[in-house]
């Protein structure tokens, strides 16, 4: 069972950059990807981005393409999401999940959660 465990979050002037990181400990599986989702205060848990494990592929929400990036380093275990030109409505809990995958039309967290890390941007 991969455990993912989130950090990098914090308090940023709107305009503003963040890198979240997610370690993952424990098996791997290439099969899947690693997916970030965030949540709002009273709102459901959303898709963000993911990197697929086995060919670096990634994908992103319509909200963040062009300011987000996600990137993996094998070698740490560790998946990265670089977050620029924040935005007041990225405010969230941002979650990574490692059993990220393809169901139906969106992309869902079908792994372990973490604790997830609080981004906060001030307008």
């Amino acid at each position: 069972q991969v455990q993912p465990v989130e950090s990098g979050g914090g308090l940023v002037q709107a305009g503003g950059s963040l890198r979240l990181s997610c370690a993952a400990s424990g098996r791997t599986f290439s099969r899947y990807a690693m997916g970030w989702f965030r949540q709002a205060p009273g709102k459901e848990r959303e898709f963000v981005a993911a990197i697929v494990w086995s060919r670096n592929i990634t994908v992103y929400a319509d909200l963040v393409k062009g300011r987000f990036t996600v990137s993996r380093d094998n070698a740490k275990n560790t998946v990265y999401l670089q977050m620029n030109s924040l935005k007041p409505e990225d405010t969230a809990v941002y979650y990574c999940n490692p059993g990220t995958r393809m169901y139906g039309s969106s992309w869902h967290g079908f792994g372990s959660w973490g604790q997830g890390t609080q981004v906060t941007v001030s307008s």
